[in-house]
């Protein structure tokens, strides 16, 4: 889960989607997976002449296979050394929303595996359904309003629900009968069509962040058709209520927040080195609060959601230095003189590709029953936020849900793994997304192998850690993994970055 379900305008285009291929589809069997019949026919990217493109078709709905179809698309880098091959690594870097495909052609997750894993392998990334070129999601966008954000009004929270039931029934309207069906379930049959038509007995697969999700169901569904899976930056469908998912979000954000300040006060390339970092978040936060907060490159105003947002997202990679630097920019262009304008209003008719949050919805569905509830929330994760306040991200996947009248179609319960081979985890400790403590409840409960990173960031794959690249490199390779609580040490983010 990384960022994709946005605070600021609620639903919105993420991605490029191709048209939705329907056709008619034959039933497979428990032995005979439906896929089986037809191999992947490979052909060079226009784009990218260095990877293949593909396809596999499977059902929209699981569970009428002879019903209509949807084309899952494909992109694969061969493996570096044909005749060390051991076989293939599906993989996907998450979202909701994000395409494994461009991932494969641009060499993001498939070019930071270690070396030898990609000599070995053949790295194929998919897009889910929804995404990319596996069927578009179109949206009518109408007006967002900005207190749509905090709905602590009775009349707030019926105009939210109601313009959610409205954008979705729009999304339904305009992509026909796949939007019900872009839950993790389906992708995770799907992945087993993918797996049966490149011809591999087990599947190894590697998925990032919202990834994870996909890879724990299959682990549920096809547990014995399963060779490896590492899953980095853990979701944890095991959160048992709305409250929790979005506290240990909050938590994490603010674990995130205290590092950075950790980091200004050792590092004299802080552009706050010396200052009181916390003293300077909160006098933006007042301003932004109270509309008195403007953006100096655009001089357009900054809401307080923004502000909180812009910090989540730099604590991604980390980007510590270029956010204090914008901090002390904020600072240094003073208030606004007047009371800030409400932020421009898209037109009313403009459509947007956004599979990310029909496919959140169905997969979670935080439940949350009124304004006095979004009070009293705010109030409380304030307490365990002091300085963000809340988790953007978070906060704003719980707002998209309200009303929204998707069905729920992978019910929220803790994760179930019975027969799975050995299973790799791997989590940053201060990661602000998935926080680390979803990585042990995950492990806790299925018996997987947890490997921390003690640094920053979502995405261990990036972080460059040798220690990490190497536990990932003998697991896929040998299907050892590594010791039970292993953690690597982190690597300190340049003071440029």
């Amino acid at each position: 889960m990384r960022g994709r379900i946005r605070t600021a305008a609620l639903p919105a285009a993420l991605v490029t989607a191709a048209a939705l291929a329907v056709t008619p589809a034959h039933a497979g069997t428990a032995d005979r997976p439906y896929g089986t019949a037809a191999r992947v026919a490979w052909h060079r990217c226009p784009e990218a002449p260095e990877v293949e493109c593909g396809t596999v078709t499977v059902p929209i709905d699981w569970s009428r296979p002879g019903g209509r179809t949807v084309e899952i698309a494909l992109a694969r880098r061969r493996a570096a050394d044909p005749d060390a091959r051991i076989g293939t690594m599906l993989i996907n870097p998450g979202g909701p929303g994000q395409s494994g495909v461009d991932d494969v052609k641009s060499g993001g997750i498939a070019s930071a595996l270690p070396a030898e894993v990609r000599r070995r392998f053949d790295v194929v990334g998919f897009d889910p359904r929804g995404v990319g070129g596996s069927g578009s999601i179109r949206c009518r966008l109408r007006p967002v309003r900005q207190a749509f954000l905090f709905p602590t009004t009775t009349e707030r929270f019926h105009r939210l629900r109601e313009y959610n039931r409205r954008y979705a029934e729009s999304c339904r309207r305009l992509s026909g009968p796949l939007f019900d069906f872009l839950d993790a379930g389906s992708v995770a049959r799907d992945m087993d069509a993918i797996r049966a038509a490149l011809g591999e007995e087990r599947l190894t697969y590697y998925g990032h962040s919202y990834g994870t999700l996909f890879g724990q169901r299959y682990a549920e569904l096809f547990p014995h058709r399963l060779r490896a899976m590492v899953l980095d930056s853990v979701m944890d469908p095991g959160q048992a209520t709305t409250w929790e998912f979005v506290r240990s979000e909050a938590k994490a954000v603010q674990d995130a927040f205290d590092e950075y300040v950790a980091w200004c006060r050792r590092s004299p390339g802080c552009a706050l080195h010396g200052r009181d970092v916390r003293r300077v978040f909160a006098e933006l936060y007042a301003r932004a609060a109270s509309g008195r907060l403007v953006d100096p490159r655009s001089q357009e105003p900054w809401t307080s959601m923004d502000l909180l947002a812009e910090a989540e997202a730099a604590f991604h990679e980390p980007g510590w230095a270029a956010l204090a630097e914008r901090h002390a920019a904020l600072l240094a262009n003073g208030s606004a003189p007047t009371p800030v304008p409400p932020p421009r209003r898209a037109a009313q008719q403009e459509t947007v590709e956004d599979p990310a949050t029909a496919i959140f919805c169905q997969d979670w569905r935080p439940r949350l029953r009124g304004a006095a509830e979004v009070r009293a929330y705010l109030r409380r994760l304030a307490r365990v936020a002091p300085d963000m306040k809340l988790s953007p991200q978070a906060w704003g996947a719980m707002l998209v849900c309200v009303g929204h009248p998707a069905a729920e179609r992978g019910p929220q319960r803790p994760p179930r793994w019975r027969g799975a081979p050995p299973v790799l985890l791997v989590n940053s400790r201060y990661d602000p997304v998935t926080p680390h403590e979803w990585a042990r409840n995950v492990a806790r409960r299925t018996g997987a192998v947890l490997l921390t990173y003690d640094g920053w960031g979502h995405g261990v794959y990036a972080t460059r850690s040798a220690c990490v690249a190497a536990a990932v490199e003998r697991y896929l390779l040998t299907l050892r993994t590594p010791p039970r609580d292993t953690r690597c040490p982190p690597i300190e983010p340049p003071a440029g970055g």
